[in-house]
């Protein structure tokens, strides 16, 4: 939906990522042991111990799917041990995998962060999408959208996108969620959804090139496009509170992963997904465990 608030989450680039591409208690839900407390080395940091060694570590493996159904932490804003029976975590891509687990590394691939929008003026200007001189930006999180038009410009984005999602391979993740697919609608009218779907193709065969599943990353009214371009699962903000999940359950075979961030749409998703679907309630910055403002909620 066009005009859905997604969470504002604090997420920063660092030096290094940047030198690499340039070379609330719902009915019917119950608190999990993570929830409104906080968790032991709750920092934003990467965890010191290393990540247990990946079938796909480097790339070029067989690609893992994702189970459907599965427990499941969203910590895309800082990572921090998972909770007791969790199975599946989705990191930021700058975060290392967590060891034993079914590792999803976040990627923002069709719009630039809001702390990198000065790299890509300085060093890729013409592949931020414009209206006139001003780049095009999604407002409610000062994400300016990448510039998918055309071909070409799909092509090179890709090459810079990829070499993420191939750090994502050697870190040792099995998988990579590429946000945005509905950036056609906060486009102004300069993207369709054509041309999402278009770089999406590119970004599938990336993944896949490398030994990692690929995920959708909201979009539920192209979820069975989206899954016949070759995605493997989907990641769903708020498919309980506007009722879309099973768009995304028919396409991808329930493996979905869904993160709730009120109440209500929490109690939506578990009483009509929640044996079949990967639920959880978040807080909207997604900060980590032991920050003051960390929810986590499970059915």
């Amino acid at each position: 939906m066009a005009d859905r608030a997604r969470p504002a989450l604090h997420r920063v680039l660092t030096v290094v990522a940047l030198c690499g591409v340039l070379a609330a208690a719902a009915s019917g839900c119950a608190a999990s042991d993570g929830d409104d407390t906080a968790v032991p080395d709750g920092s934003s940091a990467a965890p010191s111990t290393a990540a247990a060694p990946s079938a796909n570590a480097g790339g070029g493996g067989a690609v893992v799917l994702p189970e459907p159904g599965i427990s499941f932490d969203y910590q895309i804003g800082g990572a921090y041990p998972p909770p007791p029976g969790v199975r599946a975590v989705s990191r930021d891509r700058a975060a290392q995998p967590a060891p034993g687990l079914y590792n999803i590394c976040y990627v923002n691939a069709f719009q630039a962060q809001p702390d990198a929008t000065d790299w890509w003026q300085a060093h890729h200007p013409d592949l931020l999408l414009r209206s006139g001189d001003a780049p095009v930006v999604d407002r409610d999180w000062h994400e300016a959208l990448l510039d998918i038009s055309t071909a070409a410009k799909r092509e090179q984005l890709a090459g810079i996108v990829g070499e993420w999602i191939d750090g994502c391979a050697a870190a040792g993740f099995q998988a990579v969620e590429a946000d945005n697919l509905d950036s056609h609608e906060r486009s102004e009218g300069l993207l369709t959804a054509d041309h999402d779907l278009s770089f999406g193709k590119l970004l599938v065969d990336r993944a896949h090139a490398r030994g990692l599943a690929i995920g959708q990353k909201n979009a539920a009214g192209l979820a069975r496009q989206g899954r016949g371009l070759g995605f493997d699962f989907a990641v769903a903000e708020e498919c309980g509170q506007y009722d879309e999940c099973g768009a995304y359950a028919d396409a991808y075979d329930d493996r979905v992963f869904v993160i709730e961030y009120k109440a209500e749409g929490l109690a939506a998703a578990c009483r009509s997904w929640g044996k079949r679907l990967s639920v959880v309630l978040r807080d909207r910055n997604v900060v980590p465990a032991g920050d003051g403002g960390y929810r986590r909620r499970t059915c």
